[in-house]
């Protein structure tokens, strides 16, 4: 409630642009499907040019019609939201491994064709492909052979996160923690 509050608020003085700094953060996802209903309508029938902060992009990618990506104060990249994920060509391929592995994880794939952009952070492995669905078996494959056990697999067309993550070079959550230690 106090977030709708927050916005009520905001719009008595009828704003051409309404600035919202995290408007759904600690909502529960019906109330957040609400909010984003609403931000919608203000945009596109009241005409309102909306500025967003946001963590979540998944709420980026829905809301915004321009999306610019800061990192350590810097405006790393923008456009909208299909022109940042079109830069990245292909699928995106999450393994999530069974535990940490040393080396063997990037010398097993490293040598696949079509296979690319490999990070291996932690149990995670993540890699872009041109055809993600073909890549996976020959992945698993190359994975199995280094006796690399893997937890569970996932190919997803290019979201915002890759987006962020190509051009930060590192999760929310590693953000956070070095803005904490600074």
């Amino acid at each position: 409630m106090q977030r709708r509050l927050d916005i009520a608020m905001a719009l008595v003085h009828d704003p051409a642009v309404l600035f919202l700094d995290e408007p759904t953060t600690g909502l529960d996802p019906e109330v957040r499907a609400d909010m984003w209903s609403e931000i919608s309508r203000l945009s596109a029938d009241r005409g309102k040019s909306v500025l967003l902060t946001t963590h979540y992009l998944e709420e980026a990618d829905q809301l915004a019609g321009q999306i610019a990506i800061v990192d350590r104060g810097k405006v790393v990249a923008k456009g909208t939201p299909d022109e940042l994920k079109r830069e990245l060509r292909g699928d995106a391929i999450h393994v999530d491994l069974e535990r940490e592995y040393n080396g063997e994880v990037r010398g097993a794939i490293g040598g696949l064709v079509g296979v690319r952009d490999v990070v291996v952070d932690g149990r995670t492995l993540r890699a872009r492909a041109d055809d993600g669905g073909r890549a996976v078996p020959a992945v698993l494959q190359a994975l199995e052979s280094a006796g690399v056990t893997v937890s569970s697999v996932r190919v997803a067309r290019p979201s915002l996160d890759d987006v962020y993550l190509k051009y930060t070079g590192r999760t929310f959550d590693a953000a956070d923690a070095e803005a904490t230690t600074r």
